[in-house]
């Protein structure tokens, strides 16, 4: 029960610093928002925990939020700006894991108290780095390809919702499982990959969903456009 109550909090915090996030920074924020997400969401994910009795990973959420923040774009600055956040987050990605495998290369010193924390974390990053890139590149795109989309169908403001739930519940089903076969596909018994992959996919689900009010909250904030 405890897992459940901490992961609302976890969920309520994320969704509010989002917010803060967009209402103070604007469009840059979300950008900025995007390249965050996308390294906290990698690093979370190698940690896995018990819910209900399911097996699930950390980073759903803060992965979720990524969606939630390309859709936003999408909603207010069209499908070019989302496809450029896009590409920042895939960046930043590629970047991060660059840049942490070769600091992880330089010798420690004697007193050195970081490098094997380091190393459990960022040595299994590029598996994960591997999975995620590939979820991540083929979901988003689909997402944005398909929002845009929905919004030539369900153009009316009220629509939202729908736009929101629909592009993003069939890239998500996608990314779950690029994903989860990339990453996991090896590392546990497959009745424990299959426990991950569902609970993976049906927790962005809801996360996605819960996350609709924030995506109306958020498309009526008067921020700075430039």
């Amino acid at each position: 029960m405890f897992n459940f109550l901490w992961g609302v909090l976890f969920v309520l915090v994320n969704f509010s610093l989002f917010l803060i996030c967009y209402k103070a920074f604007g469009k840059h924020g979300l950008y900025a928002w995007v390249g965050v997400a996308t390294v906290l969401a990698n690093l979370q994910v190698v940690k896995t925990i018990d819910m209900f009795g399911f097996v699930m990973t950390l980073g759903n959420t803060m992965y979720g939020t990524i969606y939630l923040t390309t859709d936003l774009l999408n909603e207010k600055y069209g499908e070019k700006e989302a496809k450029k956040a896009v590409w920042f987050g895939f960046f930043i990605l590629i970047m991060t894991m660059i840049v942490m495998q070769m600091a992880l290369r330089f010798q420690p010193g004697e007193s050195d108290m970081g490098q094997e924390p380091l190393k459990q974390i960022f040595d299994f990053l590029p598996k994960i780095a591997l999975g995620s890139l590939c979820a991540y590149f083929t979901s988003q795109f689909l997402d944005v390809r398909i929002y845009t989309f929905m919004k030539k169908i369900f153009p009316g403001r009220n629509q939202l919702w729908i736009r929101n739930n629909v592009s993003t519940s069939i890239s998500q089903l996608v990314d779950s499982l690029i994903f989860c076969a990339i990453a996991f596909g090896s590392e546990y018994p497959w009745g424990v990959w299959v426990e991950i992959f569902l609970t993976t996919y049906v927790l962005k689900f809801v996360i996605s969903a819960a996350a609709t009010p924030v995506l109306y909250m958020a498309r009526n904030f008067k921020v700075d456009q430039s």
